[in-house]
């Protein structure tokens, strides 16, 4: 698979609710790969010492840039040297803030929180605290030795603050870090070194040597040493407050380090050119509509006048008071702004103003200004990002589903994205209630345009799905399935039957040459992942579709391969993104600029609707066990079979009865059930190729999801003799192997499996036979069951589902039941839905001994093979 050949080029990770551990490895671990497999933390804490491995993908490269904030902040300790191990270093709010915008996507990226960072720093610490206490020499030492760039700040410190004096604004205070007599860290006025150290010249003398280079850095701080000024609070001016802030870098390359005002920190007491855009609604919407641009200079958010700008320009250059706030005054800069204001057009397209977010597309306004989103485009842009913002929209009374909060929102929001003519991607984690969701937004399109006409192209193995949630869901909805025929076929049927929702797979797009000469009023797309790849002929056939409307629906829209996410923007927004090569440049620069990834996110969330079940918000809606159904086509080869088997025993039952009549009854069923499980099971063969099986093509869907967030999922079979088959198959998933558990498996091999399985090492799957996992085992870290094949008891499946919920399950768990359309399989489990206290009773107490006592024509209506019809006309 492509995930794993790019573990393989790349030390990967994985952020977990608590912290992190290394993504899914094969092979030996070699170098950084064996460190983080013995001792994650101190591996980290290494890896923040050196310099950045070749070989680290965007998660180690945010782990890099977090080891090395950490020493970062260690190193602005001016008590550093006297605290030793007893350090506890503070988090800046600008560090923090840099991290956080740095954050990748990734598996687990939304556990990454203040608190989450705050975690991994005290970690560091305890293992910085560790060291030091057992090491023999000083701090700077230490360090030295562990990297020559990095090295302990002087103790003295220099302090600027404003002060409200209108001759003397700023007052200025030399301090130093020493440790009072209850042990306790203090920084005192640097007057009191001269007391403390009066008996100790060495220790005074070393600890002032460092003012010697600082005079030489700064003139100023050079006269108050020559006036023996230093050890004294001082008042200064504003120009001579600007010549120190202006001398700030070159201070503390000496070492000594400066507490100064926020806002010069931040830059906040500069004049820049902002520009505000779409202040006022437009009069049409899309991609192209026009909006506004309006221009401005402001210093910390307050918008300048033109009388201002001039009394700026008059003014002396240095720091001038204005509204209450200090400015800078740089008579060139202020000129050049205003150039760029005249310059700067009236109006730009709705998706240039939002391509500026990444510096995409056209330079239209320089690098540099501040960008910002006026009144109308700011209720936008919040109205997509939170789509509990907006007007709900009311569901059609011919929509036959009770919708969960979220999945209101879902519905509104698809609603919304269609009104402005943007395309939108679903991307709800799997058990969410995607397809309900659209289901609901496309019967309303249907009754608010009669006319109207959707495509929408899936993987072949969900087309039993869609079909049956129409069929539940929205019954007045018309569709036709353009598949199992030749292209021929289909096309005529395209042309000659149109209904409202075409429903196809990727494999047959490029095949069905008419789909290209319709205009879509809605183009959808589930498992998107499949046009992840822009480079295939698949991507490039779809990407031919025209509409007015386009949803992608995926479980995993990106976790590691930003290209899959323009992919998915060429289709959905084309252009939003910039091109190709475009796109390729911003995310090589991402790794010298990390926080561009908090402007990719912001970008992309508008028309990326993403709700996990990890969400508080979510989990409060859901049930703790979400169970599904997943309708199952067969393969030709499974059909013939099938067939065979009926209208074999059809045959032989006519003459025999009793005992025997039931013997031959069992026996068909259980060959039927092999059959729908795969062929080669039933004529004991050793293939087991995937597109022989409806089944094994959905056991590949749903597992690759659950692959791509690294969970971990148990498959119950009630077969033991394919439970290695499984298994194989289930490893060319997950490239790892899993374990499988039956009947025959010793008691003390399957402790072992258990405990390997609830371990922290990734284990992904087991596979189990029913009757063996039935008891007894306790399977939490799995919150995804799949029954392969059906038992027919409601209480046994129950209890096998029950090994992974269970108390200490800290998850949803979401269960499926695959089913083969039109088979003995879907007609009893209809009956188990339908009468499911009956189930309980009599279906399962006798297992399938009640199917033998139907008489001949309720028992072929049982087993005979009902194909779904590929064409509902509108009712």
């Amino acid at each position: 698979m492509e995930q794993k050949e790019k573990n393989a080029q790349g030390l990967q990770f994985i952020f977990t609710d608590k912290d992190f551990h290394l993504d899914v490895q094969t092979g030996k671990p070699q170098g950084w790969e064996k460190e983080f497999s013995k001792d994650r933390y101190r591996a980290l804490y290494q890896m923040g010492l050196s310099e950045m491995p070749e070989n680290l993908t965007a998660t180690g490269r945010f782990l890099h840039l977090t080891a090395r904030s950490f020493f970062d902040m260690l190193t602005s300790q001016p008590e550093l040297e006297v605290a030793r191990e007893h350090i506890k270093p503070e988090l800046s709010g600008e560090m923090m803030e840099t991290i956080l915008k740095a954050v990748p996507f990734a598996i687990g990226a939304e556990y990454v929180t203040e608190s989450w960072i705050r975690a991994v720093f005290q970690k560091l610490t305890a293992i910085f605290s560790g060291e030091i206490a057992a090491y023999q020499g000083t701090v700077e030492m230490y360090l030295t030795e562990k990297n020559q760039h990095l090295h302990v700040p002087e103790r003295i410190f220099f302090h600027l603050v404003e002060y409200r004096n209108d001759t003397f604004p700023f007052a200025f205070l030399a301090t130093y870090a020493t440790k009072g007599e209850d042990g306790k860290i203090r920084h005192v006025p640097l007057k009191y070194a001269l007391t403390e150290y009066k008996n100790e010249r060495e220790k005074l003398m070393s600890l002032l040597a460092c003012l010697n280079r600082a005079a030489e850095a700064s003139p100023l701080i050079g006269g108050f040493m020559e006036k023996g000024e230093m050890f004294h609070p001082l008042r200064l001016t504003s120009e001579e407050a600007y010549a120190f802030l202006k001398a700030i870098e070159a201070i503390e390359s000496t070492g000594i380090l400066c507490r100064i005002p926020n806002w010069w920190k931040r830059k906040l007491s500069s004049v820049s050119l902002e520009v505000s855009l779409g202040d006022e609604r437009p009069s049409m919407l899309g991609f192209d509509t026009l909006i506004s641009v309006q221009p401005r200079l402001v210093v910390d958010g307050v918008v300048l006048t033109q009388e201002e700008i001039r009394q700026l320009l008059a003014q002396t250059e240095g720091l001038a008071m204005l509204k209450g706030k200090w400015v800078e005054v740089d008579h060139e800069k202020l000129r050049n702004l205003l150039q760029q204001m005249e310059e700067l057009p009236a109006e730009v397209t709705l998706r240039e103003a939002l391509q500026m977010e990444l510096g995409q597309g056209e330079q239209i306004i320089k690098e540099g200004t501040g960008i910002s989103n006026g009144e109308w485009l700011s209720e936008l842009l919040m109205h997509l990002r939170k789509p509990g913002t907006i007007r709900k929209t009311p569901l059609p009374k011919s929509f036959h589903a009770t919708l969960r909060p979220y999945q209101k929102n879902g519905y509104t929001w698809l609603n919304y994205m269609g009104n402005l003519g943007f395309g939108a991607c679903l991307a709800d984690d799997m058990g969410l209630g995607k397809t309900v969701q659209v289901l609901a937004y496309l019967e309303r399109l249907r009754k608010n345009n009669k006319h109207a006409r959707v495509l929408l192209v899936l993987p072949a193995s969900l087309l039993g799905n869609w079909q049956k949630e129409a069929e539940k869901f929205s019954p007045e909805m018309d569709f036709q399935v353009l598949h199992g025929k030749t292209a021929a076929a289909l096309e005529r049927e395209l042309q000659e039957n149109p209904a409202f929702l075409a429903i196809t797979t990727y494999g047959m797009v490029s095949r069905i040459k008419g789909l290209q000469e319709i205009a879509w009023d809605c183009l959808i797309l589930d498992e998107a992942q499949a046009i992840k790849n822009p480079g295939t002929k698949q991507t490039r056939e779809i990407k031919k579709l025209s509409a007015n409307m386009r949803i992608v629906m995926t479980g995993t829209p990106i976790e590691n391969e930003l290209m899959n996410l323009w992919s998915l923007f060429d289709f959905l927004n084309q252009g939003l993104l910039g091109t190709a090569k475009e796109f390729h440049e911003y995310c090589k620069g991402l790794n010298e600029r990390p926080e561009g990834y908090m402007k990719l996110k912001t970008m992309v969330a508008p028309f990326m609707l993403r709700r996990l079940k990890t969400d508080k918000s979510i989990i409060k809606d859901l049930p703790e066990k979400l169970e599904m159904v997943d309708y199952v086509p067969l393969s030709k080869k499974q059909i013939v079979l099938y067939r065979k088997a009926v209208s074999d025993m059809e045959q032989v039952i006519q003459e025999t009865e009793g005992i025997q009549r039931s013997g031959i009854i069992l026996t068909t069923i259980m060959k039927l059930k092999q059959i729908c499980n795969h062929p080669d099971q039933y004529l004991g063969q050793t293939g087991y190729a995937m597109e022989e099986s409806g089944k094994l093509a959905m056991l590949k869907e749903i597992c690759e999801t659950i692959y791509e967030k690294r969970e971990r999922v148990i498959v119950f079979t009630q077969f033991k003799e394919i439970t290695g088959y499984l298994a194989e198959f289930l490893s060319g998933i997950f490239g790892v192997k899993g374990h499988v558990l039956h009947g025959t498996t010793p008691v003390k091999k399957r402790g072992k499996i258990v405990e390997e399985f609830q371990g922290e090492d990734y284990v992904p799957f087991l596979v189990i036979s029913v009757k063996a996992g039935g008891t007894g085992l306790n399977l939490t870290r799995a919150n995804h069951v799949i029954h392969f094949d059906r038992w027919w008891n409601p209480a046994v499946e129950n209890q096998a589902t029950d090994r992974a919920f269970r108390i200490g399950q800290k998850k949803d768990v979401v269960v499926h039941k695959l089913v083969c359309e039109g088979t003995i399989e879907e007609k009893i489990d209809a009956m188990i839905e339908s009468k499911k206290e009956l189930a309980e009773h009599v279906v399962g107490a006798g297992g399938e001994k009640w199917i033998t006592e139907l008489n001949d024509k309720e028992l072929m209506s049982v087993l005979r093979l009902e194909l779904p019809d590929k064409k509902r006309s509108s009712k």
